[in-house]
């Protein structure tokens, strides 16, 4: 039946604990203005329900995935990562993002794009968004994708097969380095509207995601609030953007007004025998866990001396360690290489996620929303 729409074909997939439409990027416009229409119709962006999209009505489920067989040589994949917000007509392609990475590879597979391998599949990924390469290893037994299995992770019902993402090149992912401003430790004097001028120390980092680090009890606040008492805290949400908008102009971000990065992130001592405690903004909102990459950085941090961590971390001994961030739905376990060389230095950041294919077929996008 012909309508005044147009179908276009996409794979609905819950990545780790984000969830979003993921699209090859032969069936998207080429034009980016178009192509940027075409996914805020497709998750019924800007409109704080999403009523008239796929969307979830929430940052984590405001996502979608791109990707294609990649030209580099030695990848297999590009991604491009889209983070769409529900009221707001934005489409950063500028941050990764850890949770979506893990459906790539079942994605790329379920669309021909690389071949299952007997056991388990491997495939490079390359992260468009930041140029960052990872290796992805998806379970397929018989060369038959297996979703089913014993792994589980916080914020995600049920059990799931395991994915292993193993990221190459993680240090400087938007920001010119690991520690941006030049120093693990910032003293930042913070002046904004309706906020009364405060001075806070800070570790600005970026090991995978931008994120500004603090400790809970130098914004008065525990570290241990639920998300529902985070989010109805307009005192200290006004606070955390006022910071991330001078933190933002150090890290050499510019005006982050409208972009999704800096994450903001308070820093507790672990309560339930992890190595730290968080509650991070993406950037406005209380995350209900936190993002793969943010844990990454966060467990970075953790083993970097003089960082806001030190002093309230758990990180243990040796070169390869074991951080596990504790969330408010549980807790991120993530593995760090360091460097017998430099001990500031992290060489390899490695964890484990799971993700399912939801459905298959085509979002329907308004003719006029898909008009080159």
């Amino acid at each position: 039946m012909e309508t005044d729409q147009r179908a276009i074909p996409c794979l609905l997939m819950r990545g780790g604990t984000s969830r979003g439409p993921f699209f090859l990027e032969s069936d998207l416009p080429a034009d980016r203005a178009a192509r940027d229409r075409v996914l805020l119709a497709a998750m019924g962006s800007p409109d704080k329900r999403q009523i008239d999209g796929l969307g979830g009505a929430h940052p984590l489920t405001s996502k979608v995935g791109i990707v294609r067989r990649s030209s580099t040589p030695g990848v297999d994949l590009d991604f491009l990562f889209a983070q769409l917000q529900p009221d707001r007509d934005i489409v950063d392609t500028t941050p990764n993002c850890g949770n979506m990475l893990a459906a790539v590879v079942p994605f790329a597979i379920e669309r021909g794009l690389i071949e299952a391998q007997d056991g388990t599949t491997t495939a490079r990924v390359l992260t468009l968004n930041t140029n960052m390469q990872c290796d992805i290893t998806v379970q397929t037994p018989n060369r038959r994708l297996q979703y089913g299995g014993g792994a589980r992770i916080d914020g995600v019902p049920g059990t799931s097969a395991p994915i292993v993402i193993n990221f190459l090149d993680t240090a400087g992912s938007v920001c010119e380095g690991l520690l941006p401003t030049g120093k693990v430790l910032d003293r930042i004097d913070v002046e904004g509207e309706g906020v009364a001028p405060f001075s806070i120390d800070v570790t600005c980092i970026d090991n995978g995601m931008p994120m500004v680090l603090m400790r809970a009890a130098d914004m008065g606040r525990t570290g241990y609030e639920s998300v529902a008492e985070m989010n109805a805290d307009t005192e200290l949400k006004a606070k955390l953007e006022a910071l991330r908008l001078a933190a933002g102009q150090l890290m050499g971000l510019g005006d982050v007004r409208d972009k999704s990065y800096p994450k903001m992130c308070l820093l507790a001592a672990p309560q339930h025998g992890g190595s730290i405690a968080t509650r991070c903004f993406i950037p406005h909102v209380c995350h209900d866990a936190i993002g793969v990459l943010a844990a990454v950085t966060v467990g970075t941090a953790c083993v970097l001396t003089g960082s806001v961590a030190e002093g309230l971390a758990v990180a243990g001994d040796g070169l390869v360690k074991t951080i596990s961030v504790e969330h408010p739905t549980g807790e991120f376990s993530v593995e760090l290489e360091l460097d017998a060389n430099d001990s500031q230095n992290v060489i390899r950041a490695a964890l484990l996620r799971t993700a399912r294919l939801l459905m298959r077929g085509e979002v329907m996008i308004p003719a006029e929303a898909a008009t080159e």
